[in-house]
């Protein structure tokens, strides 16, 4: 693998096109990572509270960086708390209106242009202790809501769809030309699975979250939101919904109630996972978990289809995460220091790997070269092959539609049904995103 290359397309042309808005330099710490934010804040001793959500891995990781954090800065003690993706927001909210925040919180740009606009996070912009001069202006951004840095980011991340290539080679099928193949090349393939299996296994599942609906509007040539509002036509919006009926109309993918079935199961028993299933759309860095919860299979990342045989720059790198500090944090240099420490830091870099999405400091990617696993050098290499098709960020998710998910899997339920035509799903989908966003 030639990492020279996937460290400039990361530092280059993939975190160029993260976003548009640019912001400068917010600190005045050094540009090399080794001497991130040196003062420590005030020096006196403070206790200071980091919430994250994520996997065992990720709780494991994550509190052996901080215990490497409080080694260098002993005055600052750090409480981390963790919890699962569902029960975070909620503990989020309620310590919120509470007056009780985290001091440092992992936060996602669902919930981003939210909690900045209802004061509840602090200009990290303003806080001396945090070296943002490695990262680009446009990577910066997106962690921007109306041109204040509310957020650092942590990691970027490509939307891909991941192939098992031992069900294929079980099945003695071999994939079209990912590079040029169209939704029908797709869907066809799809159902050849299916049919070759006998039913065993299907062809695949449809798309279901932001992500990929954001970048479904793009490639029609619209966007899912623009200043701050719903932007994406019901007639396009129609298609992306009726996918899952289409499938299984066709056997490429499976029946509404054994779909609907999956929701609420763990990663290491989704059909995808237990071999019953041969592609599946999801975030390049997830290669690694899919990897683990199918027991080592191999699996291949390639291009989303396009009618376009891939012409476009329809794609972008989504920020997988970022860290913020709260707006009542007593404690704010402090807080900023840790966050300096956990992107900037080697050794933080070494402990948390790319668990939590590629890095969006270039300087770690190099740094973790040579340390990849054979998951995350997949990753690294297909951010390298989608560089081309990379184009400028859409804005972040408005205030008010923090729930754009829920909505997404709730109407594709209803057309998957057919307890709702796709265009009427469409025209409530957007009627329903666009009151909570009016509301918010």
């Amino acid at each position: 693998m030639e990492f020279t290359r996937s460290r400039r397309v990361l530092a280059g042309a993939a975190f160029a096109a993260a976003a548009t808005m640019g912001l400068a330099a917010c600190s005045s710490g050094s540009s090399d990572p080794a001497s991130s934010g040196a003062d420590g804040g005030s020096g006196e001793q403070v206790e200071i509270r980091l919430n994250w959500w994520g996997s065992d891995a990720r709780h494991e990781r994550t509190q052996e960086a901080i215990d490497a954090f409080m080694a260098e800065y002993p005055n600052i003690t750090v409480v981390g708390e963790f919890s699962d993706w569902t029960g975070y927001w909620d503990k989020l909210a309620t310590s919120t209106a509470g007056s009780n925040m985290p001091d440092v919180i992992q936060m996602d740009q669902l919930y981003l242009a939210s909690y900045a606009e209802r004061g509840t996070l602090a200009d990290l912009g303003a806080l001396s202790t945090l070296d943002t001069s490695n990262l680009s202006d446009s990577v910066l951004g997106i962690g921007q809501v109306d041109g204040t840095q509310y957020a650092m980011p942590v990691s970027t991340v490509g939307f891909t769809i991941l192939v098992n290539q031992d069900i294929l080679d079980e099945l003695g099928l071999t994939l079209p030309n990912t590079d040029s193949w169209t939704w029908d090349d797709f869907y066809a393939f799809a159902a050849e699975v299916t049919e070759v299996s006998g039913g065993d296994v299907v062809g695949t599942a449809p798309m279901n979250n932001e992500f990929s609906l954001q970048l479904w509007a793009r490639q029609n040539g619209e966007a899912l939101f623009t200043d701050g509002n719903v932007s994406i036509s019901p007639e396009v919006l129609a298609d992306y919904l009726a996918q899952g009926l289409e499938m299984s109309k066709i056997g490429a993918s499976a029946e509404a109630t054994a779909y609907s079935e999956q929701a609420s199961l763990p990663l290491d028993q989704i059909d995808f996972s237990v071999g019953k299933q041969a592609m599946a759309f999801t975030q390049i860095t997830q290669i690694a978990a899919y990897t683990a919860a199918s027991d080592g299979a191999n699996l291949v990342a390639v291009k989303l289809p396009t009618e376009d045989a891939n012409a476009s720059k329809y794609l972008y790198l989504k920020p997988g995460m970022y860290f913020s500090v709260s707006s009542q944090s007593e404690h704010p240099e402090e807080a900023a220091q840790l966050i300096d420490f956990l992107v900037n830091n080697p050794t933080a870099a070494e402990i948390i790997g790319t668990e939590r999405g590629l890095p969006a400091n270039p300087n770690t990617i190099e740094l973790l070269a040579d340390s990849l696993t054979p998951e995350e050098t997949k990753a690294v290499e297909y951010t390298d092959s989608i560089a081309d098709l990379l184009g400028e960020a859409p804005e972040i998710v408005p205030n008010g539609a923090s729930g754009v998910d829920g909505l997404i899997q709730r109407y594709i339920l209803e057309v998957y049904f057919e307890s709702s035509s796709p265009i009427d799903a469409a025209d409530a989908f957007i009627s329903e995103l666009q009151s909570s966003i009016d509301a918010a």
